[in-house]
């Protein structure tokens, strides 16, 4: 009976918000949850009530431990205490037990301190909240605005429709309000214009996202950029550094060169430059040297000996052909 009351109740509430809808009448919702998640004073003391509640936590698990040790106690020592004894410990070990519920409740009972403090804290600002909703309602002529959040079911919600960031805004208007000077205020308004401005036309909105992703992607570029300059920067330094030590070594004869070096592991082939002195370097390159003189005095001698030996071919083919002429006269 309940579920077809309550299904009743949203149909009607479905229809209605149709019906509304079909005369041209203006329907939007907010999140009461995310809206209070977004203000910094609701933050605040949240947080603030969480660490109050943690500290109740310990102070009750510290009475356990206390209660839990004297029952332990009790056991051990039941056999050597007469029975008068151990009345008096278990009305002692009752009456913490007994203070430890009490406190208990009344930091988190029905009618406790956290149910109390939470409410103090909601209450505030829900009022704002509702009083935010009430401004934007007749500014912005809107007929319905339901609490995503409330106990009302709402199958499907569009995105359009929601004015929790309108309501966010102005409960930090408010705040600002308060901290301006006159010049400020004036700035203040006309933003705040712009932004209603914005709520109010779709394309605009699409449009003042597109100019804010643009400048993103600008801000991007230039950080990029700059991270690239100084990169840049920062190798020229090195570079300039190395060249100033590799001055001084050569001033106090211990030049330093850099041979770059292949070596190939599992197949790939990687380069490694490494730093030696001067007197490492030096005999090899007088072997690279002498190499390089035998290499050439060698090619030399082969060039030499292919000249001799055409030279002889060419005088031998003379003789042939000389021997053969005289022959055919």
């Amino acid at each position: 009976m309940r579920k077809e009351f309550l299904f009743i109740i949203l149909s009607l509430i479905i229809s209605s918000t149709l019906f509304a809808q079909t005369k041209g009448n203006k329907v939007g919702y907010i999140d009461m949850e995310y809206i209070l998640q977004n203000v910094p004073d609701y933050i605040e003391a949240k947080a603030q009530l969480e660490q109050n509640a943690q500290k109740w936590k310990q102070d009750i698990e510290i009475k356990k431990i206390e209660i839990n040790k004297l029952n332990d106690a009790l056991k051990a020592e039941k056999p050597l205490l007469t029975a008068e004894l151990i009345n008096e410990r278990e009305a002692e070990i009752a009456f913490l037990e007994t203070e430890k519920l009490d406190y208990q409740q009344k930091r988190f009972g029905p009618n406790g301190d956290l149910i109390i403090q939470k409410a103090g804290l909601v209450k505030p600002l829900q009022d704002q909240i509702f009083t935010a909703v009430q401004d934007i309602a007749e500014a912005k002529k809107y007929d319905f605005i339901f609490d995503k959040s409330s106990h009302l079911t709402i199958l499907f919600a569009a995105k359009r429709f929601d004015i929790s960031d309108q309501v966010i805004r102005v409960l930090n208007r408010t705040e600002k309000r308060e901290q301006l000077t006159k010049k400020q205020s004036k700035e203040e308004a006309a933003k705040e214009s712009k932004e209603d401005a914005i709520d109010e036309n779709p394309v605009l909105a699409e449009r003042e996202k597109a100019l804010l992703d643009k400048r993103t992607a600008r801000e991007k570029l230039i950080a990029d950029k700059k991270l690239a300059q100084e990169e840049t920067k920062r190798k020229y330094e090195e570079k300039r550094k190395q060249l100033l030590a590799d001055r001084e070594a050569k001033k106090n004869g211990t030049v330093s060169a850099t041979v770059k070096t292949d070596e190939t592991v599992n197949g790939t082939t990687t380069s490694t430059d490494v730093t030696k002195t001067t007197e490492e370097v030096k005999p090899n390159l007088q072997e690279e040297r002498k190499k390089a003189l035998e290499e050439k005095r060698k090619k030399i001698l082969e060039e030499r000996e292919a000249t001799k030996k055409a030279l002889e071919e060419k005088r031998l083919k003379e003789i042939e052909d000389k021997a053969a002429l005289k022959k055919a006269n």
